[in-house]
């Protein structure tokens, strides 16, 4: 029995990353990863802030919110032209991170860590691994 309501359109969903430090994300985030901030929001001036930031079809949020997510945590995010992605990345050059381009089961992948403890993998997909 098929108990979904054919209205509804379930779109992916956008992870929710601890930062701890403004600059250092934005250094990381979007001067080596080559994201854009899409909008900020803070409810007062001094306050944790709120953002989102996209490159290409992916969507991330940035949460200086205490309980806001864990840090620490791994976003899988698929791509294609991982070499050209890697290759990308080693032109930028970001302090004490230099990613490896690792041929995995499912996939080709490169693993960065952000200055506060999450993982994002980047990951060109195999035929048959969605």
């Amino acid at each position: 029995m098929d108990n979904t309501d054919s209205t509804v359109t379930i779109r992916p969903a956008i992870p929710v990353i601890r930062i701890f430090d403004l600059e250092k994300a934005r250094q990381y985030y979007l001067d080596y990863l080559g994201f854009s901030v899409d909008w900020e929001h803070r409810q007062e001036e001094d306050t944790p802030i709120y953002m989102q930031i996209s490159r290409s079809g992916c969507v991330l949020h940035l949460s200086e919110h205490h309980g806001d997510a864990t840090p620490g945590s791994t976003c899988f995010v698929p791509i294609n032209a991982a070499m050209a992605m890697h290759q990308e990345l080693g032109e930028r050059r970001y302090r004490n991170i230099k990613p490896a381009l690792d041929a995995m089961p499912w996939g080709l992948q490169i693993s960065v860590t952000d200055p506060f403890g999450n993982r994002l993998r980047f990951c060109e997909q195999r035929t048959g691994h969605v």
